[in-house]
């Protein structure tokens, strides 16, 4: 759907967006049946992966995973043919979201080291199969809207002069509009990691992207009447989803408190192997009131600490199933590296951070 590079800034744009809410309310229902749903994590991981060393834009990694998700939701599929199957959502989606030259070629799929790691060498007559296939088994229809299909259009309105940082006026506009942005990549790939997030509409998924990056960031209201009209969803709305990404998130905190804590062989290991994710899962739950507040609370005044952002998620596997190898991790990550400042500080665990009245949460935050 690359109509043009920033179609959220073109007078097309809320005809554009409307028609995406309108084929949202028709995706097919993921039931979350697969028989290989334990494996989804690590497919998706590795689309991840290959759309990181090719740098194809959100919108095709999203929907390639989507794409998986359904095929996998609709058949019994050996792990041999899921790499086949995970390839050929990528291609299918980059085809359809990114530009043709842009598009990953045989030859260079196949020269990927995760590629002779898994002992995997993909055809041409395998991949058209394949891609017919998965086009007969949507109907030619890969117009599905993902998340990634409506955050952009959210971040034009997600930051205005008129919010408040702590408490504060913003004195730096474009600064916070960056660090938003990264931070809502950051909850955008959350999302992709859990099935669970299946459950919601995808606009609501970037919609909580959104509240969740304004939380982290301490930008009061958190969820604005502008974003609210824009979106169509309530705060109430958002609560569901949101829990889930800040639970995420404080998983994240915890593991890089862990690593920066860890023995120097130890991180020099992790170096090799690249990076490891915290997975979470649906069965991590917690109180609502421990990690959201309502709209309306004021921020309390606090001198403001370093910027801290979960940059140590990458697409490397942390728990691989038995038998499948780890592709390489990719040079570049999409997750919040605005400035130099923003690597976890080994002591972040002991900076709190008001949240709400009775929960002191390790949020990370930038300079005021």
């Amino acid at each position: 759907m690359e109509l043009e590079d920033q179609w959220w800034k073109g007078r097309l744009a809320a005809d554009i967006y409307h028609a995406l809410r309108y084929k949202e309310v028709k995706l097919p229902s993921f039931k979350g049946q697969s028989p290989q749903l334990n494996l989804r994590r690590y497919f998706a991981d590795l689309i991840a992966v290959v759309c990181n060393r090719f740098r194809l834009c959100p919108a095709a990694r999203h929907l390639a995973v989507y794409l998986l998700d359904l095929f996998m939701d609709r058949y019994d599929i050996t792990v041999q043919q899921l790499h086949m199957v995970s390839l050929s959502c990528l291609l299918l989606a980059s085809k359809f979201e990114e530009r043709e030259d842009r598009v990953p070629k045989l030859e260079m799929l196949n020269s990927l080291g995760c590629m002779s790691s898994m002992n995997l060498v993909l055809t041409k007559q395998g991949l058209l199969h394949m891609e017919l296939l998965l086009l007969e088994t949507f109907q030619w229809n890969l117009y599905l809207p993902t998340a990634a299909h409506f955050i952009e259009y959210y971040l034009s309105i997600a930051v205005h002069e008129g919010d408040l940082h702590d408490g504060w006026p913003i004195s730096c506009l474009d600064k916070t509009k960056l660090y938003l942005a990264k931070y809502a990549d950051y909850f955008l790939e959350v999302s992709l990691q859990d099935h669970v997030f299946l459950c919601f509409a995808p606009s609501m998924v970037a919609a909580a992207c959104l509240a969740s990056s304004r939380l982290i960031l301490h930008l009061s209201p958190s969820w604005p009447p502008r974003l609210q009209r824009l979106t169509a969803y309530t705060w109430d709305n958002l609560v569901p989803c949101t829990e889930k990404l800040m639970v995420a998130h404080d998983g994240d905190v915890k593991e890089a408190n862990k690593q920066k804590v860890s023995p120097p062989s130890h991180q020099q290991q992790q170096h090799q192997l690249g990076p490891t994710p915290n997975y979470h899962t649906s069965g991590q739950a917690a109180p609502l009131a421990q990690y959201l507040h309502r709209p309306v609370m004021p921020y309390p005044q606090q001198a403001l600490p370093p910027a801290v952002a979960p940059s140590h998620r990458s697409t490397a596997y942390l728990n691989q199933p038995n038998g499948l190898p780890a592709p390489i991790a990719p040079q570049h990550s999409h997750i919040p590296t605005a400035t130099t400042n923003l690597e976890p500080k080994a002591s972040m665990s002991n900076r709190a951070y008001q949240v709400s009245l009775n929960y002191p949460c390790a949020a990370p935050c930038f300079d005021r």
